[in-house]
């Protein structure tokens, strides 16, 4: 789906990240360091789907790794932090599960497309010791090993919102 020209798809999509209580009075903007579509007041930016990712509202913190990963940068949480992406992955194509630069699914054998979810970066990479890796888990680690390391949680089936 190209959003690019259209304001309005654009908003929906990013509205469909989160739930009400975020997204209500959330910043919009059309995509990672992209122009503003609507101001908010509570600490989030909702994105619409981007190519790689699917809608997606973002903290401080989640905003900073995001940025960091784009720019190949070192990076530490510093604090618990959620991003939203309720809507799953919808047309995007998804990531590798271990190499965050990973662009080609058919180069990497742990490529993941999820359906809505929530991503939890934690401030000490040690909280994620004991924790899957295994997508086919309800709740894994994704990149571990690397700055950009979150915990994976699914809150339902791709289908159940297609």
């Amino acid at each position: 789906m190209l959003l690019a020209d259209d304001k309005d798809a654009m908003i929906e999509s990013a509205l469909s990240a989160g739930p009400p209580s975020v997204t209500a009075h959330a910043s919009i903007k059309d995509g990672p360091g992209g122009a503003v579509l609507r101001e908010g007041s509570n600490g989030y930016t909702c994105y619409p789907q981007q190519e790689t990712a699917g809608p997606m509202c973002n903290d401080a913190v989640w905003d900073a790794l995001i940025s960091a990963l784009m720019n190949k940068q070192e990076f530490k949480p510093g604090r618990f932090s959620v991003s939203y992406m309720l809507a799953g992955e919808g047309t995007a194509i998804g990531v590798s599960n271990s190499d965050p630069y990973a662009t080609d699914p058919a180069s990497s054998d742990d490529w993941v497309k999820e359906g809505p979810h929530l991503m939890i970066a934690v401030p000490d990479p040690a909280m994620l010791e004991g924790l899957s890796t295994d997508p086919k888990d309800p709740v894994y680690v994704m990149w571990k090993g690397t700055p950009y390391a979150h915990i994976m949680v699914k809150v339902a089936a791709e289908h159940e919102h297609e």
